[in-house]
């Protein structure tokens, strides 16, 4: 790679300190643990951490319906370490074999089966497209998201309650969302939830919505700008103001007679840890906030990613200097598939093609000067493993005092990855049990 001699001095320095250290906001581990000398930690699914943290992903929706065990330890089988294009075309070949599948069962006859198949397939074609986003011109960007869309919108038509599509006006986009009704009479409590820095509203259902749903209650998803559907289908990149998305939702919520108004809360996962006080700071109307792993600064915990001296470039206001580091991390297949994706990721969902720019927009992500205005109590959860934003959790309760309930989620009961990934009963039971009690 042919570069100017400081950047060469300043990559032979610190581009693996980059590489290791740089993280996504949803998650990565940049060294594989060693399962010997810890009781907390977990079998590892794949020599390539990143590919280990989405594998367990995918098994982690299976007990709401989202996935199966034994087939995406088949797929996890056909992946090699650090090849995106393996990643790809392993759940690729595993979706189209469910949708085959999903297609030969009688829906009349056998709702629950089919149901179950689409949902599968709607994971795994999202499984699929998750490491493409460094290519903005791959078709499959959206050939794999159609199909995910079909097969999802043919899992919920089956609900026993049927999930409701429905388009939202914000302030310059539309906003997609799906109502699902608990189907019990009368106005009953409701929960709206997004996702985060790559995740859809779709896997929002598998990850928490069915729990709600057993309870009683109803649930809103939807997307804002920079999340899957909007980035693809509207082009537009994530936005500070994330009340302009949630102000909406709320006011649509309310006027629906299954929801009952005064117990409406909001539910932030991962980046959505941040979205969601955020939100909270200017929608007064929510019941209570769940950030689930909690953020107080999404651009501190970006920054501390990038370390000092990439920091120090940008602090210079060199974009081509800095963007000419960040192109080599991404060109140079030795750098380890977290940081590769987080900065690929990063650009596709804030929907720049410069680094520099990107690091710029992510300072505006910060609760500091608004966090004194979230009147809701927040369930700020934290977990034991997560790598991905150390201390913000926590930052974020101390910050809220006693508005704030922490609670951390512990390794020894498979509940210490981000967002604590594979513990989905366990979360549920811990999170929602805390919300009833709220709203009850």
């Amino acid at each position: 790679m042919k570069f100017l001699n400081a950047p060469l001095l300043f990559l032979s320095c610190s581009s693996v300190a980059l590489g290791s250290s740089f993280t996504r906001s949803r998650g990565f581990h940049s060294t594989k643990r060693d399962n010997s000398t810890n009781a907390g930690s977990m079998l590892q699914l794949s020599s390539d951490a990143d590919f280990h943290f989405e594998i367990l992903r995918a098994l982690a929706l299976a007990p709401y319906q989202g996935s199966d065990i034994g087939e995406v330890l088949v797929a996890a089988n056909q992946i090699s370490a650090g090849d995106f294009e393996s990643y790809s075309t392993a759940f690729n070949d595993l979706a189209d074999r469910v949708h085959d599948s999903a297609n030969a069962i009688d829906t009349k006859s056998y709702p629950v089966s089919a149901r179950n198949a689409f949902f599968r397939e709607a994971t795994y074609y999202r499984s699929a497209d998750f490491y493409l986003h460094g290519n903005w011109n791959d078709s499959r960007i959206y050939s794999l998201w159609d199909k995910q869309l079909s097969a999802f919108d043919s899992a919920v038509a089956l609900l026993p309650t049927p999930g409701e599509r429905i388009t939202l006006q914000g302030k310059g986009f539309k906003i997609p969302a799906i109502f699902f009704g608990s189907g019990l009479p009368g106005p009953r409590p409701t929960l709206l939830m997004c996702n985060g820095f790559d995740g859809s509203q779709e896997e929002m259902y598998h990850v928490i919505g069915e729990a709600v749903l057993q309870r009683g209650m109803n649930v809103i998803t939807f997307e804002g700008p920079g999340q899957p559907t909007v980035r693809r289908y509207q082009g537009l990149g994530f936005i500070p103001e994330w009340e302009d998305v949630v102000t909406p939702i709320v006011d649509y919520a309310s006027s629906r007679p299954e929801v009952d108004a005064k117990k409406i809360g909001l539910w932030g996962l991962s980046f959505g840890g941040y979205l969601a006080p955020r939100a909270a700071a200017f929608e007064h109307r929510l019941a209570a906030v769940v950030a689930f792993d909690g953020i107080y600064s999404f651009a501190q915990g970006i920054s501390d990613q990038f370390g000092p001296q990439l920091a120090a470039i940008y602090e210079t206001g060199n974009e081509t200097l800095f963007n000419n580091v960040i192109s080599q991390v991404l060109t140079n297949s030795s750098f380890p598939t977290s940081a590769r994706w987080a900065i690929q990721q990063g650009l596709w969902s804030f929907n720049t093609k410069s680094a520099f720019q990107w690091y710029k927009q992510v300072q505006q992500y910060t609760l500091d000067g608004v966090i004194q205005n979230i009147t809701a109590p927040v369930f700020v959860g934290d977990a034991q493993a997560d790598m991905f934003f150390p201390g913000q959790a926590k930052m974020l309760a101390e910050k809220l005092g006693d508005r704030a309930t922490y609670y951390l989620f512990n390794s020894i009961d498979g509940a210490g990855e981000h967002c604590s990934l594979g513990a989905a009963v366990l979360s549920a039971q811990v999170v929602l049990d805390w919300f009833q009690g709220i709203v009850s």
